[in-house]
């Protein structure tokens, strides 16, 4: 199937969902005559991040300069492909996992390269797990070296680890339940927390000014159309008029967040949050059945439950309950424009219209 996202910015949807989302930031007039780097630019968060920004200076006149930094930049070119002859857009070549040294200048820098989707986490925890810890110190290290004003690491929910049986209350940012280090999906928690650590560590040691966020499980039409976290996957299914096939009863409690919320959470704490600190960005709180249930209902298709293979039960995130407590972050002005009911059937009819 060719590249999907090529065209997003000929829906006319999509447009109003970044344009909402612009407005709910005022803040980001702080960043005229910026500069910020966005690394894992092509992915499912991240990507909105730019267009964000970049719809920001389409209407704003151009003033924050945008670094998008990925390992690919013929598909950072499709991805991008309007804003590629704007002053203000450039592309970094940028490999979490390369030992090179780094060269490059912003004053701001949101860090969201690394492994995420449970398929990839599966065939190379190893990549996870350094692509996180190795990425994330050689960028603090060059800030802490050649300035900077501020850091910010997508995390993920994931780092609250397992709590007991029944316990069903949100997790706050100072809640922490138990990561089995010795599992090797682990890789992914494992890795989120010791990136935490070490931010707070430069926050502590050099004086460097980091701020973390911890999204829950984001959804949207940017994911891309190999990506095997269940939303996506079944997001693209529900496009495609596919029945949706779920492999467990779907009663693991979620905090659902729509893209350009959680992109417009990434860049209130970027300009709102406190140092060292970090902060959830929720959603609404749902299973995973429940969620399937609105993409079937949003693609006309059924929902058929399927026993999992020995290799999907290795890859599943093993958190019954991850929804989280958004208390925090909107104490920063943040709040949720789009609920679950506008998310997901934006996401089903926005990926509609690029597979036709």
């Amino acid at each position: 199937m060719a590249e999907t996202l090529r065209t997003i910015y000929g829906n006319s949807l999509w447009l109003q969902d970044i344009d909402r989302t612009v407005e709910s930031l005022s803040e980001l007039s702080e960043l005229e005559g910026k500069s910020v780097l966005v690394t894992g630019a092509n992915g499912l968060i991240c990507s909105v991040v730019i267009d964000v920004l970049m719809r920001y200076n389409e209407t704003h006149g151009n003033s924050i300069r945008v670094i998008a930094a990925g390992r690919n930049e013929e598909r950072i070119n499709k991805r991008f492909e309007p804003f590629l002859d704007n002053e203000s857009f450039r592309f970094m070549h940028y490999d979490a996992l390369s030992s090179e040294p780094l060269e490059f200048n912003a004053d701001f820098i949101i860090h969201g390269a690394g492994i995420a989707h449970p398929a990839a986490i599966s065939s190379d925890p190893v990549g996870t797990i350094m692509g996180n810890v190795i990425s994330t110190n050689a960028i603090l290290n060059h800030m802490a070296h050649t300035g900077g004003q501020r850091f910010l690491y997508i995390s993920s929910s994931e780092i609250y680890g397992r709590r007991t049986e029944g316990n069903l209350r949100p997790f706050s940012e100072n809640d922490y339940g138990y990561v089995d280090i010795l599992n090797f999906r682990s890789c992914y928690p494992m890795g989120k927390r010791s990136s935490e650590t070490l931010c707070v560590n430069y926050a502590e040691e050099y004086g460097a000014d980091t701020v973390i966020v911890r999204p829950g499980h984001i959804y949207g039409p940017t994911a891309s159309s190999n990506d095997s976290r269940v939303s996506s996957a079944f997001a693209y299914s529900a496009a495609k008029g596919e029945d949706l096939i779920m492999k467990s009863d779907g009663l693991q409690l979620r905090s659902w967040c729509y893209c350009p919320d959680c992109a417009a959470g990434i860049l209130k704490v970027l300009l709102r949050g406190r140092t060292a600190n970090a902060y959830n960005i929720p959603g609404d709180i749902m299973s995973i059945r429940e969620m399937s249930e609105l993409l079937a209902k949003f693609g006309g298709v059924k929902l058929i439950r399927e026993g999992a293979s020995e290799n999907e039960l290795r890859a599943f995130n093993p958190m019954n309950n991850s929804s989280l407590d958004g208390s925090k972050l909107e104490a920063l002005g943040w709040k949720n424009i789009f609920d679950a009911q506008t998310g997901f059937k934006h996401t089903v009819e926005i990926l509609k219209y690029m597979m036709n």
